[in-house]
């Protein structure tokens, strides 16, 4: 369980991140390549990153341009046409413009610090959370900054690199990129993780998302994520498009849950809702154990009806404690282990 996080905490092996700051992008500049192009060589790059980390190359001497910067290149390019989560709006963020989570070209941080709240494996983590998100859940806890993409202040990856160096000299296990949701910030996560170079090169990198990123920035997070802290709220559409205005959420949640798995560590986070057993946490527990088995599931209690649940009446109550043992029971009957 976790075996790659502890491997790079015990620094027998590097964060994915570092190495792909070691692997060329394959041309001395990215300057007139077309996005086709570009992802071309982002195959290309890939496919060395695989060698080294799987211990078939050496780690080759630091190059620049590296598949780190043309990640970062191709995450700026897709500015132009938002495709950073599913909802795919297609707005010219560069241009000013801004899509439904409402978080323009340059990112705003709402808070930055080492959080203790996490799962244990993570404490002490140094989280940054980001303004704007891309649900609009009924119940959310955050939703001061996740519902107004204006809050907090902008965000420089240069400085946020030094907070992150500062966090490691405090003791912090990771970096932890969440919100909000972390997805329509893609491109300054990884200016931030590329300004941080070798200091950088124990240092685990952790995706706190609800799991409604495209595919294409999931090809982006590959090689540079090593925890996937995720949400798999609903077990079907109607419930997600009911409590957090989300279509086809099952198909693709559970897509980006099985890519994850091929990528890093997953660290998946149910939180069941009241009178949502059997319609949610239960298609999601079967879900696991037959796709993803061996995951680190965490089965959360921690639902309060906050923000506009009262407009819900089924979901204006914490779950009750017939409904926990239920689900505790439920996971064991699938074999599946809680944490």
């Amino acid at each position: 369980m976790l075996e790659d996080y502890f491997s790079i905490l015990e620094k027998r092996v590097p964060a994915r991140h570092w190495v792909a700051s070691h692997i060329g992008a394959g041309v001395p500049s990215f300057e007139g390549l077309g996005e086709e192009e570009l992802w071309e060589l982002h195959s290309a790059a890939m496919a060395r990153w695989h060698e080294a980390w799987s211990g078939d190359s050496e780690h080759p001497p630091l190059e620049d341009p590296s598949l780190l910067d043309l990640k970062s290149a191709l995450a700026h390019r897709m500015l132009l046409a938002c495709q950073m989560c599913e909802r795919r709006c297609g707005v010219n963020r560069a241009e000013g413009e801004s899509g439904y989570c409402g978080v323009g070209a340059l990112s705003r941080v709402a808070s930055n610090f080492i959080h203790f709240g996490e799962e244990p494996e993570l404490v002490p983590s140094h989280t940054i959370f980001f303004a704007g998100c891309t649900f609009h859940c009924a119940y959310c806890q955050n939703w001061d900054i996740a519902m107004d993409a204006r809050a907090g202040n902008p965000a420089d990856p240069a400085y946020l690199a030094d907070s992150l160096r500062e966090g490691m000299r405090q003791g912090s296990r990771n970096a932890n990129f969440v919100g909000g949701n972390p997805d329509p910030n893609l491109h300054t996560i990884l200016d931030t993780i590329a300004c941080l170079g070798e200091d950088g090169k124990y240092l685990p990198m952790v995706w706190n998302s609800n799991m409604y990123t495209s595919q294409e920035a999931m090809r982006l997070l590959e090689g540079v994520m090593d925890v996937y802290l995720a949400d798999f709220r609903y077990g079907n559409d109607e419930c997600a498009s009911r409590y957090s205005d989300v279509d086809d959420y099952f198909r693709v949640v559970s897509r980006n849950f099985s890519i994850a798995y091929r990528q890093g560590d997953i660290m998946l986070r149910q939180l069941l809702l009241p009178g949502h057993l059997d319609c949610c946490t239960a298609r999601i527990v079967a879900w696991v154990a037959e796709n993803i088995p061996g995951t680190y599931f965490n089965l959360m209690f921690q639902y309060r009806p906050g923000y506009r649940a009262v407009l819900y009446p089924e979901i204006d109550r914490r779950p009750s404690p017939q409904e926990k043992m239920e689900a505790v029971e439920l996971a064991r009957r699938y074999g599946i282990e809680l944490y």
